[in-house]
């Protein structure tokens, strides 16, 4: 965490010299995007700079995701062991949470393996898995993106062959701001503490 917070303070410096420089007009809209970015807590994850790409093949920042719960595992596609657990578990939570709550919830998959997961391979994941929903969300990044994000979940994952991964197997809530407040480590278990986690951060919401 004390690597991210210097990564968050480091961020915070260049920006604040970039709306220094510009002598452009801002207009409101634009404040209120600027006012908002200097509003994000320390440890948000969405003052981290990196670029992933979706399943759809778009490419984003994390910070298009503010305002959302969110609900976020590392798995690859062609694990046969833990990840197809985890999916299950997701499911599971995603099948708990009452209907008006899920427009304002993305239940995030990240990939430990950005060479394999292309976004068509993601794409194709989530039909097999039925996960096409709006809520949804399947990403890749850069090895250093996903390492460095991994960090920040308390994920850690080692390659062990060609195809396979040995990994930990937690499943992590954020509200709104990007800011970490729930995990849940292991397979099958009770998924009631991160429901009612998920419920009270959308319950939150503005």
């Amino acid at each position: 965490m004390k690597k991210l917070a210097i990564i968050f303070g480091i961020l915070a410096t260049f920006t604040a010299c970039n709306m220094a420089d510009d002598n452009s007009v801002i207009t409101e809209q634009e404040t209120a995007a600027v006012d908002l970015r200097a509003e994000l807590p320390e440890l948000s994850i969405y003052n981290l700079p990196s670029t992933w790409t979706t399943q759809d093949g778009e490419d984003i920042q994390l910070e298009e995701l503010r305002g959302k719960t969110l609900v976020m595992v590392m798995v690859y596609t062609s694990c046969k062991a833990a990840c197809p657990r985890l999916v299950a578990d997701m499911r599971n939570i995603e099948k708990q949470l009452p209907e008006e709550d899920l427009d304002k919830v993305r239940f995030i998959m990240v990939s430990i393996d950005p060479a394999t997961d292309t976004p068509e391979r993601l794409k194709a994941f989530s039909r097999e898995n039925l996960m096409e929903e709006d809520h949804w969300m399947f990403l890749r990044g850069t090895e250093e993106a996903t390492r460095e994000f991994a960090t920040v979940l308390a994920v850690s994952y080692k390659k062990i062959s060609p195809i396979d991964f040995s990994h930990s197997n937690i499943i992590s809530v954020f509200n709104e701001n990007g800011v970490l407040v729930h995990q849940r480590e292991g397979l099958g278990v009770d998924n009631e503490e991160t429901v009612a986690a998920i419920h009270t951060e959308v319950s939150n919401q503005l």
